[in-house]
């Protein structure tokens, strides 16, 4: 255990844009930078120039200095760089999703499970000040029972350059639902505060990222057309869990609407409803004292940098032996989830998620590919973690 958020030696694996937009945070907070490693020599020579540290083609020999490492590899590879480190006993703060497939996800897990080291799976978006404070007048009753949850993330345009890593599925293991869902699905749960997930039933779609024809006014990365996307675009889901508490989800890449990234907690006492992306948070309630009325309150909050206040609380717990938040058990409940909507839409029927139901899923659902496991280079930050 050390004392101090500086004395954390830390590694970035995987050194494209993600990895650049973590090392900028890691900088700032003061947290040693020991080191990088990309299987792209162009990415290491650009990443040396710009934070003047060493950089690795193997993994290996930047675990031998680090006490931590930042993995933003693309889905895939999450796997072999997290286990790794975890079976040296290394602190991991995991990008988003925690795998490309289940079975994947399942062997992550397990590896967090058997070390001494923590890992963290960089679900931002729960430390918003504005998810905090809904958060907070959920637990102190002041919604009351909650009992539905909308959650939307959709996009009109914003398929992330077709043709990149984002737009194959052996690589990414799914499309908007999990870049997009991941986020909306982990911080419903997480306000609800992660319930028994029963069953989904979902639909996803590919209408617009496949066509010849697909008009936008700008895309992360490069388009390389439409001969490289083989996943989905859009999906919808309806979620219900344990407690009598249930999930309405929307996300997409593109659709034919206006954006929408609007979450409203339903409570029998009042309801919170807020922007994901603005932060825009109001409160809807109706009294009968007086005379019988609605009430709508608008909150004013301060705007937040998600990531640096991510990095902070991870680096912090583990200076002081805490416990970081974020737990790898509840990035797999979101990996079952996602795998349960992929598999209702393909078989067109409810499906039950339990630890065991959803085992035979995984590869086989989810092919794997031989495509390098570098930096994501090709396509700007947003485009997975905005």
């Amino acid at each position: 255990m050390t004392t101090d958020r500086t004395d954390v030696r830390t590694g970035i694996v995987g050194l494209g844009n993600i990895g650049q937009y973590h090392t900028e945070r890691l900088v700032e907070l003061g947290v040693p930078l020991v080191g990088g490693m990309d299987v792209s020599a162009e990415a290491r020579r650009h990443f040396t120039r710009r934070y003047d540290v060493d950089v690795y083609e193997d993994h290996h020999e930047l675990y031998d200095i680090a006490d931590a490492i930042i993995v933003t590899t693309p889905n895939k590879f999450h796997e072999e760089y997290a286990v790794d480190a975890l079976e040296r006993d290394l602190h991991v703060l995991l990008e988003k999703p925690l795998a490309h497939s289940l079975e994947s996800a399942e062997r992550i897990a397990a590896a967090a499970a058997n070390s001494d080291g923590q890992c963290m799976v960089g679900f931002n978006n729960r430390f918003s000040n504005t998810v905090e404070i809904v958060k907070s007048r959920i637990e102190e009753d002041k919604l009351g029972t909650v009992s539905h949850l909308e959650a939307n993330y959709v996009r009109r345009r914003g398929v992330p350059g077709r043709g990149s890593w984002f737009t194959r599925r052996a690589i990414a293991g799914g499309g908007a639902l999990i870049d997009l869902g991941v986020h909306a699905i982990d911080l419903a749960l997480y306000l609800l505060d992660y319930p028994e997930v029963t069953e989904v039933n979902g639909v996803t779609r590919a209408e617009f990222g496949d066509r010849e024809d697909y008009s936008y006014i700008d895309m992360w990365g490069e388009d390389a057309g439409p001969e490289g996307f083989d996943v989905d675009d859009s999906a919808s889901a309806f979620i219900r869990c344990g407690n009598d508490c249930s999930i309405s989800l929307e996300v997409a890449w593109a659709t034919n609407r206006p954006a929408n990234h609007e979450f409203v907690v339903r409570g029998t006492e009042a309801a919170a409803k807020f922007d994901l992306l603005e932060n825009d948070l109001s409160i809807h309630s109706a009294s009968g004292i007086g005379a019988d009325h609605l009430e709508d309150t608008t909150i004013q909050t301060r705007q937040n940098d998600t990531h640096s206040d991510e990095q902070e609380a991870f680096f912090d717990a583990i200076a002081s032996g805490n416990e970081v938040g974020n737990s790898v058990e509840e990035a797999l409940t979101v990996q079952r989830v996602i795998s349960a909507i992929y598999r209702s839409g393909e078989e067109g029927h409810t499906i039950q998620v339990d630890d065991s139901g959803l085992e035979a899923m995984a590869e086989s659902t989810f092919e794997t590919g031989s495509e390098s496991s570098g930096s994501e280079s090709g396509s700007g930050p947003n485009s997975k973690f905005e």
